[in-house]
């Protein structure tokens, strides 16, 4: 047996393990906490973390108190931000991090509980959304809110459309006049605009305008846009157009999906609101359209290679967010992020096939094909997973002047699908 006995007179091992306390988050408004509690917090840290506008408002609103926390300031990614609560935490330190408003909506605490677990106090103060409609007048129980912090414009779209009444919260790259602009594009029938800049801040700021001067204003980014409407939202009105007819699309010489074929598609597709979504081969981007109609939120991408049919999808799609890619397929895919759903208009087994090595795992592939021959190959391609019917649509037609109806044949279309796992 080893002789630990110098090592230990030299460096004795201690009685006293390190005591881990809860990580605290505080939330404030305009520089003031919310509660004895969360004063507490900030008054017996060890260390306060924060942006620097939080730490300045803290100092202004408990001048009169010394707090004894160290100050850190927000750097670099949050993980890393993270990593040091967790290292100052194991020490025995208590960490405080400061938050604005309500740190579990939109906020910090769904990163630090990921992290910490239970071990996580939070102290919330009154939401921005909550200050936001108390500033424009109006109840919000009723509301939504949609966040275009951190996710693109065009993911956001889809569900600021769909609601009557809703906020959102808006970023340095999708600033409140960028919300404008892309509303009165969809042709939005939002009517009010409340613009509400540093909330409970002294340099705090309410504009009342409509779409018009929302897209035209200059505004803070660090808002909250309320926006109100008395009429139908568009998204309600969009699932009742499920499989819309031919006509209601700009197309070119009926290169379009057939509206039976078109439902049979979405509904293999078993769309879902985060997905990413190719439309490959698109054409007049019917496909396309109506998923991001059905599915508000799915990252929808419109892949042609015709610029006259670029040109007549984008016109077609003013009211959805569908990114139109203006490329040849499988080239076009290059940059485009891995898809957890795809539809094939086009392109032949080669495109499906590139399509198929680039699908996210669990994912579904659909495609239409005009003969047995691609269908089947396709089909044999997808292994087990594979599924395929025959569409025969026999469209009634009149004949005669008296009224009389006869059945008119469209060709048929071969409908393949199944997933990425075979």
């Amino acid at each position: 047996m080893a002789d630990t006995s110098g090592a230990n007179a030299e460096n004795p091992v201690s009685t006293n393990p390190v005591s881990i306390h809860p990580v605290s988050i505080v939330g404030l408004h305009g520089g003031h906490c919310f509660g004895a509690q969360a004063r507490e917090a900030l008054r017996s840290a060890d260390v306060l973390v924060g942006a620097k506008r939080l730490h300045d408002a803290l100092d202004e609103t408990m001048a009169d108190e010394a707090l004894p926390a160290e100050r850190v300031q927000l750097f670099g990614p949050l993980d890393e931000v993270i990593d040091l609560i967790e290292e100052r935490r194991d020490r025995g330190e208590r960490v405080t991090m400061l938050a604005s408003g309500d740190p579990g909506f939109f906020g910090i605490e769904r990163l630090l509980v990921g992290r910490f677990g239970a071990a996580v106090e939070v102290h919330p103060a009154p939401s921005s959304i909550a200050l936001a409609f108390a500033r424009a007048k109006t109840h919000w129980d009723d509301a939504a809110v949609v966040s275009a912090h951190g996710r693109s414009l065009d993911r956001a779209l889809p569900h600021i459309l769909a609601a009557p009444k809703v906020a959102v919260l808006v970023s340095k790259s999708t600033p409140p006049e960028a919300i404008g602009q892309a509303l009165l594009e969809a042709g939005s029938t939002h009517q009010r605009a409340v613009v509400c800049s540093h909330l409970g801040e002294p340099n705090e700021t309410v504009v009342d305008t409509n779409l018009e001067g929302l897209a035209a204003g200059t505004f803070d980014p660090l808002s909250v846009v309320v926006l109100t409407s008395e009429s139908q939202p568009l998204a309600v009105n969009a699932i009742v157009e499920w499989g819309r007819p031919v006509s209601a699309y700009r197309h070119r010489a009926s290169m379009i999906t057939k509206p039976e074929v078109r439902a049979a598609a979405l509904s293999k597709l078993d769309l879902f609101g985060a997905a990413t979504m190719w439309d490959v081969g698109a054409a007049s981007g019917s496909i396309a359209i109506e998923a991001a109609r059905l599915s508000p939120g799915c990252r929808v991408f419109a892949i042609e290679q015709n610029a006259e049919d670029c040109e007549r999808l984008r016109a077609n799609a003013t009211r959805v967010a569908v990114s139109v890619v203006e490329g040849t397929a499988p080239a076009a895919f290059a940059d485009l992020p891995d898809p957890d759903r795809v539809f094939i208009g086009g392109g032949g087994i080669e495109v499906f096939e590139a399509a198929l090595a680039r699908l996210a795992p669990s994912g579904v592939i659909v495609a239409t094909f005009a003969t047995i021959t691609s269908a089947s190959a396709a089909h044999t391609t997808l292994g087990a997973s594979a599924q395929m019917v025959q569409i025969n649509v026999n469209r009634a037609v009149p004949i005669g002047a008296d009224n009389q109806l006869r059945f008119e044949a469209d060709n048929p279309v071969f409908l393949v699908w199944g997933s990425a796992n075979g």
